[in-house]
């Protein structure tokens, strides 16, 4: 029997925001009974580690620093090990990992050993990015922390905890912050007892219940949809009518007013593009503006073959090995579909480029082969 990969979630947020009260919760429902828990920890007492009431085999801890940086290496020998451990039989099979971060922790390099590693990536797939936001400090530590800022808009689901300990009003401006962030990313009340591990932690492509991909959830439209974040992605073919609705849709373009150098936007098109457009399209973005492209997740309907369609998952300039779906998950709706989450990065941009390899022309905008004649020509680009 062919070998699947095991999902992988991270659960991130910053110091005192209840990831580990969020853990052990989570670690009640049965299902987790099959889960490997990474616990990380930032200094030498494992503090988080004697918290967590289930300290059997499943849990893997390191302590030797932050998850992101000085351990990054031991990340993905704990995943080696674990997936050498289960394939000799040393180890129980397992169902699921979760990574608990430092708070101190860019969760963009944990993504990226998961990712970017071809051994890891084979045997292992990222399930989703969870991060844990307090009530009560939260607008003070997204003020203050860039980590805080990026944990927040990479993330796929937030849980907002420790609510009855802060007033309504503040609850509330929080809430519509985090919204304005990250508007693809669901919403969840962390102050409840009772958890489900598929509901929580299943945030990927794949959807292990239907054992089909789910693209809608994947790429964040319902909940982007719930908050009104309708604007003019679907115009993205005319910049000029586009550019008319930037006042009417200011939360899109400020996504967050203390920070408006984050955002998030999407991309659809409605034709087949060349395999190479696109391949050449990524590699520009990646390799000249990777440190700015915080999350990229896209739908890619190709040229050379209608009925396949093309993943692509990518933090900074670390991209999931492509792969083809067997077919579309919705047959009715085959366009290519892209969201991105950038810093410091200009959306006309990365839609100008976009544009110009998927021959979208327009006036004093370069053509892909102006582009691959000079690549100097690309406003904003530089090497």
């Amino acid at each position: 029997m062919a070998f699947e990969r095991i999902p992988v979630s991270i659960l991130t947020g910053f110091l005192g925001a209840g990831k580990s009260t969020l853990l052990n919760r989570l670690l009640k429902d049965p299902d987790m009974a099959d889960a490997a828990i990474i616990i990380n920890e930032f200094g030498d007492v494992s503090i988080d580690h004697l918290l967590v009431e289930s300290s059997g085999d499943g849990i893997i801890e390191l302590a030797e620093g932050c998850l992101c940086c000085t351990v990054r290496g031991e990340l993905v020998d704990t995943l080696a090990e674990l997936m050498d451990g289960i394939q000799t039989g040393r180890l129980k099979p397992v169902k699921r990992v979760v990574i608990e971060t430092t708070g101190l922790a860019d969760p963009a390099p944990v993504m990226q050993s998961i990712m970017g590693n071809p051994v890891i990536a084979q045997n292992f797939m990222l399930n989703g990015v969870i991060t844990v936001v307090d009530a009560v400090n939260g607008a003070s530590t997204l003020d203050h922390h860039e980590e805080a800022l990026k944990q927040v808009a990479v993330a796929d689901r937030l849980v907002l905890t420790k609510r009855k300990l802060a007033s309504a009003d503040a609850v509330a401006a929080l809430a519509s912050r985090l919204g304005n962030l990250n508007p693809r990313a669901a919403v969840e009340d962390g102050d409840q007892e009772t958890w489900s591990a598929a509901v929580l932690l299943d945030n990927g492509l794949y959807d292990f219940a239907s054992k089909s991909a789910d693209v809608s959830r994947w790429l964040g439209e319902e909940a982007a949809h719930d908050k009104d974040h309708h604007h003019g992605d679907h115009h993205h073919h005319d910049h000029g009518h586009h550019d008319h609705h930037h006042d009417h849709h200011h939360h899109h373009h400020d996504v967050n007013r203390h920070n408006a150098s984050i955002r998030s936007f999407s991309i659809m098109h409605d034709r087949p593009i060349d395999p190479m457009a696109i391949e050449m399209f990524v590699d520009l973005l990646r390799s000249a503006h990777g440190e700015k492209l915080l999350r990229m997740k896209a739908i890619v309907a190709l040229s050379d073959n209608l009925d396949r369609p093309l993943v692509l998952h990518g933090v900074q300039s670390i991209f999931h090995p492509p792969q083809r779906l067997q077919a579309w998950p919705d047959p009715q709706d085959r366009r290519t579909r892209m969201v991105l989450i950038t810093k410091d990065l200009s959306e006309d941009f990365v839609k100008d480029l976009f544009a110009a390899f998927t021959g979208t022309a327009t006036i004093d905008r370069p053509d892909r082969q102006a582009m691959t004649d000079n690549p100097l020509a690309v406003p904003g680009l530089t090497f």
